[in-house]
């Protein structure tokens, strides 16, 4: 669209129609490109009309539809909802009396060749019934004879002449009736070179005519008037040139999605957020408040209620409690952990404040000592000097900037890990706090991925037996590349439109790639194009929270009551001696295998190199390991050559705010420069200057230039507390931690690996990591293999799949070691297995053909059962034998 609207301004076109087929979803970058560059977007669909909307093989004819105005827009979101929602059949389709009935704000055109009137006039149909349906319609369209040219090929037509004579009927009909008449492109692509890409895509999706493209392409004004020279020098100006102008004269200026936030609102929620946050503040810190809290209070208060955002705040707040009430914990993620009154509503379990120490017995609290840590976890026990009890910890130092901005104005984007078998709930609650017509789903959509085009282009190539050199072929991807695929969803992304407002003042609505069989409705924009004007909450699926819970309803231990300061969980970040293996016989350097965050062979080589020793560090582990360029040829370089330590270099975007401020910088150029950076745009002109001249280094004025992406520090706070916790459970709890990760985490478990000695899963796994040719099953087989291997090591056994005493889908513990479910059985997937639990609490299984006749097992099933011991003792049938 961007190259299309450029094109337009180029050739000094004022306005330029996007007339997408069924679909209105480039409106956004539409609007963009035409403020960028001058140029009035006239927005439009091109619609499929039909008239008995009962019959689903009713024809459908193509119609061009303009948006007048802002009234005009609304009715056009409203037909695409309509059309995608309630008549679709192949495609989204408008019937003629619901179309006809928001007429009114529109500009309705006869479309191209495959609209009514065009066919009518193939067909020979007689002038009155070419009036009757030219009638309808508030101008007329003629396409250059060459986009018809199929018709020729197809033996409809005789030539060109034809194609000609039926495009001055046309005309005729518009004269004869005061309908201006149009000439328009039906344009596809913008250059003529162009097609080729066309073609490939059409060729990939089965098109046999696929190699005969029509010149769709962006025509100049005398490409156009060279078109139409047959109907004569007045009639071609008139319609190439004056009755566009006319037509594009009776659209407004309008834009495609407002321009502010429309927050839904909540009766209360200033006050809701102000009292939660100070009675909760005072609980912990006492009455008056230290200055620190009350000053960081008082300034964040102040910008998310002035602001507007409380109802943000208060509606994260109510859904974080209804899942905790629910028995299900929630994680932060994002940056909202910066925020301490997100803290103090529950929103968050990170305290963004300045490492300090805290009395749950009388309120005292000390943050002179801090200083020396970076994570409140990581200070030294002391007892309260006021009432003797142990001193709590607390406080990770982040600043509130990274969250809302330097001016605390921006948007507060707040996300949040629920368990993933609860999700459907809360998304159901939201549903409940705002009305279900007010809830959508944040629609998504899919292109053509890089690889994907590059084997389109192969395929086609194939196929018809062309050789391409190689930079042709990668020519040919280039241009395919990113072309639209199908809409989706967001994984747990929710627009909210506020009551009183319609959902047709922001998007149109839409099932997620048009599955008529779903219930879910997402926005038809993509959510990125509109979350400046509508409320989007994440309200993500996770594997944490849900081994969390299950682990605490093993253990009976709540996961808050883990000491984030335990010295044995601590230990396996840098090594494995508390699981009571040895280096070297396990073959294992750490013991983070099957920890989440920390698991992964890359993350687990972060751990060997940096060895870990604080939660502060392990923040900035989970910081390096997940931003671009932060480890990888900067960090890493810059510790093993001994430049900088681990707690020196930069991990997080806060730390670089958090060093220039301590380095003397002015607060707004750090922030400036925080911001820069972690967006990968490096440092501006004068930057390094700056940093100099207040003594930080050359090397981290280098590093600052080589990041691309970087991690917020809440985010690594949020996701290093709930990976240390589950790591808490790991070292003292291990029986109940494997029965935990392998329920949850291992959906591709294989039984066959259990019963595999230490010696044979470490051989397996070798050959795994040896190959090249791994596929992404060995691969997450191979993480399943090393933690199994790991789980045995320590003493853990696994008991065979047995028909009677194995659950469904979950580890079952039997007198310290774990059984194997059902699923773990190849093929066996989640529906039999739960019919094999649902059959036998209602009686015992009689024999194998009981089994196979009462469940959902195939033979195969059955098989595979009896080769693994599963059925050892149980007769074939339930005939009995005499002799």
């Amino acid at each position: 669209v961007e190259a299309a609207v450029r094109q337009a301004a180029a050739w000094n076109h004022p306005a330029v129609a996007i007339t997408d087929h069924g679909v209105v979803q480039s409106f956004p970058e539409a609007f963009a490109a035409g403020e960028k560059h001058g140029v009035q977007i006239i927005f439009g669909m091109e619609g499929y009309l039909v008239d008995e909307i009962t019959a689903n093989d009713c024809p459908t004819h193509h119609i061009t539809i303009l948006v007048r105005n802002e009234a005009g827009l609304r009715d056009l979101y409203t037909l695409v909802s309509e059309s995608h929602l309630k008549y679709f059949h192949r495609h989204p389709r408008i019937p003629r009396a619901r179309l006809a009935q928001v007429r009114s704000n529109l500009l309705i055109g006869s479309a191209c060749s495959a609209g009514e009137l065009f066919r009518a006039a193939l067909d020979g149909a007689s002038d009155a019934d070419l009036d009757r349906i030219a009638l309808f319609y508030d101008y007329l369209e003629i396409m250059p004879a060459a986009n018809d040219e199929f018709l020729i090929r197809s033996g409809r037509l005789r030539g060109i002449d034809d194609v000609q004579a039926i495009t001055a009927r046309i005309y005729g009909i518009g004269k004869r009736l005061g309908i201006p008449v149009a000439a328009t492109g039906d344009v596809h692509f913008l250059e003529p070179a162009d097609e080729a890409y066309r073609r490939v895509l059409m060729a990939g999706q089965g098109y046999d005519d696929a190699d005969h493209q029509a010149p769709l392409y962006y025509h100049t004004t005398d490409e156009m008037l060279r078109d139409f020279a047959y109907l004569g020098e007045e009639a071609r100006r008139e319609v190439v040139i004056d009755n566009p102008r006319l037509i594009a004269g009776r659209a407004e200026r309008i834009r495609p999605v407002p321009n502010q936030l429309a927050t839904p609102e909540i009766e209360g929620a200033d006050e809701d957020v102000r009292s939660r946050t100070y009675q909760r503040a005072r609980e912990l810190y006492g009455d008056p408040l230290p200055q620190i809290v009350q000053a960081r209070l008082a300034r964040e208060v102040s910008s998310i209620i002035g602001n507007g955002f409380a109802v943000n705040y208060d509606i994260a707040a109510k859904l974080v409690q209804k899942s905790v009430e629910d028995g299900y914990p929630v994680g932060s993620r994002g940056s909202v952990g910066s925020s301490l009154v997100a803290t103090m509503c529950g929103i968050t379990e990170v305290n963004p404040l300045p490492p300090h120490y805290l009395c749950a017995n009388c309120q005292y609290s000390d943050f002179e000592h801090g200083a020396a840590v970076e994570s409140g976890y990581d200070l030294p026990d002391s007892q309260c000097p006021r009432c003797g009890a142990k001193l709590g910890k607390d406080g990770q130092g982040i600043p509130f900037e990274t969250f809302m901005g330097f001016e605390g104005d921006k948007v507060p984007d707040i996300d949040l890990n629920f368990s993933g078998e609860y999700q459907s709930v809360i998304h159901k609650y939201a549903e409940e706090l705002f009305g279900a017509d007010h809830v959508f789903r944040a629609g998504t959509i899919a292109t053509i991925a890089d690889k994907t085009a590059y084997g389109f282009v192969k395929a086609y190539c194939e196929s018809r037996n062309l050789t391409l050199r190689n930079a042709e072929v990668a020519r040919l991807a280039r241009g395919c590349s990113g072309v639209k695929r199908t809409t989706g969803q967001h994984p747990g992304g929710v627009m909210i439109v506020p009551r009183g407002r319609d959902v047709h003042e922001f998007t149109p609505v839409q099932r997620p790639a048009n599955d008529r069989n779903s219930d879910i409705v997402t926005t038809h924009f993509e959510y990125k194009t509109i979350h400046d004007c509508l409320l989007k909450l994440d309200l993500l699926g996770h594997d944490d929270p849900t081994m969390i819970k299950m682990l605490e309803d093993l253990t009976g231990m709540r996961a808050d009551d883990v000491p984030m300061d335990d010295p044995a969980t601590m230990s396996i970040f840098s090594g494995v001696e508390a699981l009571g293996l040895d280096p070297r016989e396990s073959g294992m350097a750490v013991g983070t295998v099957a920890v989440p965050e920390f698991g992964t062979k890359f993350v687990r080589g972060m751990l060997e190199a940096t060895r870990p020793k604080s939660f502060g560090e392990l923040v900035r582990i989970s910081g390096l390991s997940h931003g671009t360029n932060v480890w990888l040829s900067n960090a890493q370089d810059l510790i093993e050559s001994g430049v900088a330590r681990l707690t020196d270099v930069i991990a997080c975007r806060d730390d670089i705010m958090n060093r220039l401020i301590s380095d003397g910088l002015p607060p707004k150029d750090a922030f400036r420069i925080m911001e820069r950076v972690r967006k990968g745009k490096g440092l501006a002109d004068g930057d390094d200057r700056l940093m100099a001249e207040h003594g930080v280094p050359e090397w981290y004025i280098d590093s600052c230039n080589k990041i691309r992406y970087m991690f917020p520090k809440a985010h690594a706070a949020a996701y290093v507390t709930m990976s240390f916790r589950i790591a808490y459970f790991k070292v003292h709890r291990p029986v109940e931690f494997y029965a935990a990760y392998f329920t949850i985490r291992a959906s591709d478990f294989d039984s066959s690996i259990a019963l595999m000695s230490v010696e044979e899963i470490m051989t397996a796994l070798r050959d795994v990591n040896a190959s090249q040719d791994a596929t992404a099953r060995e691969k997450s087989l191979a993480t399943m293999m090393e933690a199994a291997a790991e789980a045995k090591m320590r003493g853990v056994a696994f008991l065979p799949v047995d028909i009677v005493r194995s659950c469904a889908a979950q580890f079952a513990i039997e007198e310290g070691s774990l059984r194997l479910p059902l699923v773990s059985v190849p093929s066996l997937g989640d529906a039999a297995a739960a019919s094999v639990v649902q059959a036998r609490e209602e009686r015992r299984f009689s024999s194998i053909l009981d089994l196979r006749e009462r469940t959902r097992l195939t033979r195969s099933h059955i098989d595979t059962l009896r080769d693994t011991g599963a059925l050892d003792g149980m007769p074939e049938t339930d005939q009995l034998s005499l002799f």
